[in-house]
């Protein structure tokens, strides 16, 4: 096994532990470890709430899911001898739930976690159609993912980190800050907001010195988007066996991870779409001099996806357009036909006796495959999104025979007080 150079007590909440992560990005965030190309490391990573959702049959504590928190990041992690303008090669050689720890209160010690998030409290994809806050616990048996809140499915995980990056150069994080503030500018109020701006409030900012932390938290970027430095990309492929290519931005590349997922389905449709744990990863880093500019990647990260995806071979595919549910025509909007294929996706799962909670929450933690179908066809784009038909215990095919119907145990749990 590679050294752990951040260990997690589970007994411990995340501030708590001897070496302190963070959960904003600005560039003087000290590094936790430094490490030098061509090492392998083991991170261990905090589910992004450390703790406070728990496995129950309450959406409760999701209804109240304390955002200024997030993401519990693990790092940042120095890498010797990177420079402004380099790649830094990222390998996930392993990653997984917190190790021989089967059971326990923390996501990732043997179950895991989806949650519909109220829209007053960070939204979703759907969040106009399914505005109150919804959860579902999964029970992890290997590879395969099963729940006591949405019946008759299993399926295998393709365990991955949803975030991860470099940090930012000061004038990067400038960027952010105006551009997204300019953004949020346009309608302040709105529900949910438009962007994140700095909040000072939960920020958990490393090793920093005291006398600099008010001013760092006051700067300091939220880890929600995926921006220029990789970031809460989400993307469900930066599996076991990925490279990735990241920019780097400060000396050291500073390179932070966390926020693992046992499975994801393209989108991460629900905001807390995945199934959420923590766990650990195994990585091993490298360093491209002067490859932002030799290989043109001035922003964001390119990547070889690994080969452990589940092997599913046949699928049940919904297609969307780019027009409203009350008929209003939109130019190309891919995302709106990505949303119209999930509820088209969502219609025909209700017909099985599923709730519509319980397909969008499924949308959100299995491993379905969503794509731009079409982009130059005015004025409809085209999206689709592909379900792998083995997840199911039943036909879930048309037929003449009718659609089955699944049999309820306890339906997806809605906060009480939504």
């Amino acid at each position: 096994m590679p050294e752990n150079i951040f260990p997690l007590d589970s007994s411990k909440p995340f501030d708590d532990q001897q070496k302190l992560g963070h959960n904003r990005w600005h560039p003087e965030i000290p590094p936790i470890a430094t490490v030098k190309p061509g090492d392998s490391f083991r991170v261990d990573c905090r589910e992004w709430f450390d703790g406070a959702i728990v496995n129950d049959d309450s959406a409760d504590d999701i209804l109240n899911a304390p955002l200024l928190t997030v993401h519990k990041l693990s790092g940042p992690i120095a890498v010797e001898g990177a420079k402004p303008g380099d790649l830094l090669i990222v390998d996930i050689l392993d990653v997984g739930p917190i190790p021989q720890e089967d059971s326990g209160p923390l996501a990732g010690q043997g179950w895991g976690y989806t949650g519909i998030f109220a829209k007053n409290n960070g939204g979703g994809f759907l969040t106009d159609e399914f505005p109150d806050a919804y959860k579902a616990i999964w029970d992890f048996t290997g590879q395969v993912a099963t729940s006591r809140h949405i019946p008759e499915v299993a399926f295998e995980g393709l365990i991955h980190p949803g975030l991860m990056g470099t940090a930012p150069s000061a004038e990067l994080l400038a960027t952010w800050n105006a551009r997204e503030g300019a953004l949020i500018a346009t309608d302040p109020h709105r529900v949910p907001p438009l962007a994140l701006p700095p909040e000072p409030r939960e920020a958990v900012l490393g090793g920093l010195a005291a006398s600099e932390f008010d001013r760092v938290a006051g700067e300091a970027a939220r880890t929600a988007p995926p921006r220029e430095n990789g970031g809460n990309q989400d993307i469900k492929n930066l599996s076991k066996g990925t490279r990735i290519f990241y920019p780097v931005f400060v000396d050291g590349a500073n390179l932070s991870v966390g926020d693992l997922h046992f499975s994801q389905g393209d989108g991460e449709i629900t905001f807390c779409g995945a199934i959420e744990m923590g766990g650990f990863i195994d990585l091993r880093v490298e360093v491209l001099a002067g490859g932002m500019e030799t290989y043109g990647v001035s922003e964001n990260a390119i990547f070889m996806p690994g080969r452990v995806e589940p092997r599913f071979s046949e699928w049940l595919a919904f297609s969307g357009t780019s027009v409203t549910l009350d008929g209003e025509q939109r130019y190309l909007d891919s995302h709106l036909s990505y949303q119209r294929a999930c509820l088209h996706a969502i219609d025909y799962l209700v017909k099985f006796g599923y709730t519509p909670e319980q397909a969008y929450l499924l949308l959100g933690a299995a491993p379905i495959e969503g794509r731009l179908s079409g982009v130059v066809d005015i004025p409809n784009s085209c999206a689709t999104v592909y379900l792998p038909t083995a997840m199911f215990e039943f036909d879930v095919r048309p037929s003449a025979s009718g659609p089955h119907q699944v049999t309820q145990g306890v339906p997806a749990p809605r906060a009480a007080n939504a």
